[in-house]
């Protein structure tokens, strides 16, 4: 019951925090993280602790699927450079340098235990980075660079760490075996994200309901993961792949059921977020509890960690900028101001977290885990300092930076979506059969509908039945050809969505009008 009503109180608070954070221009997921640490610490609020195990497979499927939701195929196809160097090679590196500095600095921790740490640091975590650097006026291309790190970045972390961890237990050592794990875990992901994806299709058919078709995508998510995990795959992968291919198998004709849809899933993701982030920040009072005065002992190690971690992705950033060369600025930092803001960007979290608080206490033989008070209070250090000092300054960093604004560029490139829209739009309408059986002038007023679906009908023709009738008829086929032409205009918009080069969450606002549209047609 405790716990029941710590989640409704956390649910309550996310709200206010939302409306807080709106008035003060500061990131609702960061204030929501610092109230609750705060708040934990008052004597009435009850000692409320939730299974390690359950923190991943709880928040991450949800928040993952949301986030890419708002992707496409064809985003990772343009962006696979960055995919592999900053969810792939990026995570190893960061790893492999908290791991040495760890080793190095504190005395008694092994080299398994030091690679767990670096894997648990490693990982930007994808629902602080959406939540936070997307309330910003960052430029499109930063923000998908971000995005495409922090969907897949999770599945290398947490095969090094399961590995790391499996060497500390048994008193092994972590070896080569990481790569083709991973490498498997990702290919099996994949098919069983597809497979998810086909089997949500199938129920949609088979589903009239639309509300309950919302549903199926919140429980595909963590079907899709617990099933990769149990078979030992990726989860992460797996639910991302999901939600790309339910984006890529999207039809013309489900606009009201994208609208339930989108509504749906904005409340989810809101108070999935602000719960996830309230139970980090009451996990610190508990952490700093535990470990009371002991934690001056690890200030040393704790500085030299997160000095690595921000070091490390700096230095990468400067190395992508470097080397990418002056053709390929456009999928790198292009200068040194996006190379600060997106290493300022590398905001760690739940994942971080989580993982932390899922080392065993002992070892196969009983005897406890040497330096995993360490780990857990280093990681939760490195979390404060790349997620909470970060996010409060980032809006402030922004301004201060003055990086060009792509404004207008969005404006230019929706409109020409907007335009692109209304060409097929215009053009089924032309072809339509049901068209030919409109008077001229019928065609003609419909044409001028097709930008403002809100005119009306002279009021003259009330009064005479026979009149009113033949408008309705009239009406139904104006409707008939209309809702064709808007099928047309979305199936172009949702062929536009998976080229190379389009801007998703672009196509997906002029699909959002065109769904409108259909949804408040005249009758």
């Amino acid at each position: 019951m405790e716990f029941l009503i710590l989640l409704v109180g956390l649910l309550f608070g996310t709200v206010l925090v939302v409306g807080l954070g709106e008035r003060i221009r500061l990131p609702y997921p960061i204030l929501m993280l610092v109230f609750s640490a705060l708040i934990a610490f008052l004597p009435f609020i009850p000692e409320v602790h939730i299974e390690p195990e359950l923190i991943l497979p709880l928040f991450l499927p949800p928040l993952l699927f949301a986030a890419a939701q708002r992707s496409s195929w064809s985003i990772f196809k343009l962006r696979w450079r960055s995919l592999v160097l900053l969810a792939v090679l990026l995570i190893v590196a960061t790893t492999a340098v908290v791991a040495g500095v760890t080793w190095l600095l504190v005395p008694g921790i092994g080299l398994p235990a030091a690679i767990a740490l670096g894997a648990i640091v490693a990982p930007p975590d994808p629902v602080a980075v959406e939540a936070i650097a997307g309330k910003v006026h960052m430029r499109r291309r930063l923000i998908t660079v971000l995005q495409t790190e922090g969907l897949f970045n999770d599945a290398m972390a947490i095969v090094i760490f399961q590995a790391a961890v499996a060497a500390m237990v048994s008193g092994g050592e972590v070896g080569w075996e990481v790569a083709p794990r991973f490498l498997i875990g990702a290919a099996g992901a994949v098919v069983l994200g597809l497979a998810m994806a086909w089997l949500v299709g199938a129920l949609n058919r088979f589903v009239p309901n639309l509300v309950a078709r919302s549903a199926t995508t919140l429980v595909a998510p963590y079907a899709v993961y617990l099933l990769a995990e149990e078979v030992h795959f990726s989860g992460v992968v797996a639910v991302v792949v999901t939600a790309l291919e339910l984006g890529r198998r999207a039809r013309p004709q489900d606009s009201e059921e994208r609208l339930t849809r989108t509504a749906f899933w904005d409340v989810v993701e809101l108070l999935t977020t602000g719960v996830a982030f309230g139970l980090v920040g009451i996990e610190m009072r508990y952490i700093l509890q535990d470990e009371g005065r002991n934690i001056l002992t690890f200030v040393p190690g704790i500085a030299a960690v997160c000095t690595a971690v921000v070091v490390v992705r700096f230095a990468w950033m400067m190395g992508i900028y470097k080397l990418g060369g002056a053709e390929k600025r456009t999928r790198t930092p292009g200068s040194l101001k996006e190379v600060l803001v997106l290493t300022w960007c590398g905001m760690r979290g739940l994942a971080t977290l989580a993982l932390a608080l899922a080392l065993p206490s002992t070892l196969a033989d009983g005897q406890p885990l040497v330096g995993r008070n360490f780990i857990i209070t280093c990681a939760s250090a490195v979390l404060l300092v790349t997620l909470v000092a970060p996010g409060l300054t980032l809006p402030a960093l922004m301004r201060k930076l003055k990086l060009p604004n792509d404004a207008a560029q969005e404006e230019k490139a929706e409109r020409h979506l907007a335009r692109r829209a209304e060409r097929a739009a215009l053009e089924a309408m032309k072809r339509s059969p049901s068209a030919t059986h409109l008077p001229l002038e019928r065609r003609q007023a419909l044409a001028r509908r097709m930008s403002s679906l809100h005119t009306i009908l002279e009021s003259d023709f009330q009064d005479d039945p026979e009149k009113m009738l033949r408008i309705k008829r009239i009406l139904t086929i104006m409707d008939d050809v209309q809702r064709e032409a808007l099928d047309s205009a979305r199936k172009e918009m949702l062929a536009a969505r998976n080229e190379p080069g389009a801007d998703p969450e672009l196509v997906d606002r002029v699909l959002r009008r065109l769904d409108l549209r259909t949804v408040t047609l005249d009758r």
